[in-house]
């Protein structure tokens, strides 16, 4: 939510140490609307039901090659359609490491055109 002064909420909302909503700056928006289309499981939200990639759902898939190229082809697809008015991905990665997906989001900011690079773990042991 663009918010006066080009501020936006921060994602997950709390409150910040003047007891008021906490706000953030546009890189770490377009962070958290990354972070948020990653770890949602297609389901979960409500009103979107079909919101999300599915990371969580892969939790009980052996790490390994495999592994790697489901997650590369559903980050690819879900940022694409989810946040396309706002990135444009250029590259995802996925490496497994021992029991952690690292996932690397090479992206456009469509505002700017300012190159990113990101870099996500999974909140799950594989």
């Amino acid at each position: 939510m663009n918010r006066a002064g080009g501020d936006y909420l921060d994602f997950p909302y709390h409150i910040d140490g003047r007891g008021r909503t906490a706000l953030t700056d546009e890189d770490d928006h377009i962070r958290d609307l990354v972070h948020q289309v990653l770890f949602t499981n297609p389901g979960e939200r409500v009103n979107r039901p079909d919101f999300g990639c599915g990371l969580g759902q892969l939790v009980f898939m052996p790490a390994g090659d495999s592994l790697a190229a489901v997650t590369q082809f559903l980050v690819q697809g879900a940022l694409t359609r989810w946040l396309d008015d706002v990135i444009a991905v250029h590259r995802v990665d996925v490496v497994p490491e021992d029991t952690t997906l690292t996932v690397n989001v090479v992206f456009s900011k469509r505002s700017t055109g300012e190159q990113r690079d990101e870099r996500f773990l999974s909140p799950w042991r594989v």
